[in-house]
């Protein structure tokens, strides 16, 4: 069984901790699924809509997917969330990332 296998199983079985699916997404992008990567992420968001390292990651993919305006929202969405959580250095990597977008 392969890492991303394992992790998906896990993620099946995970309801309420946004972790695997946040992995399954890392795993996913390792491997360039930039859709799949963003679906995960999503997942994990649906669980914990103020995980910021998945807002950030999520963007990266919408980014390499080619879904520019959607990765903009997102960096926007997870500065607010990064800001609110008094988490300085996710919120300037958010910026530093919206500023190669915009």
């Amino acid at each position: 069984m392969t890492r991303l296998e394992q992790l998906q199983k896990l993620a099946s079985v995970t309801h309420d901790d946004p972790m695997p699916h946040y992995a399954v997404g890392l795993e996913l992008a390792q491997q360039e699924r930039w859709s799949e990567a963003v679906q995960a992420f999503q997942q994990a968001l649906r669980i914990n809509e103020n995980y910021s390292a998945a807002l950030y990651h999520m963007a990266r993919a919408q980014i390499k997917a080619g879904a520019h305006a959607d990765a903009v929202e997102t960096l926007r969405r997870g500065m607010t969330v990064a800001h609110a959580a008094g988490d300085w250095k996710a919120e300037a990597e958010m910026r530093d990332l919206l500023d190669t977008v915009t």
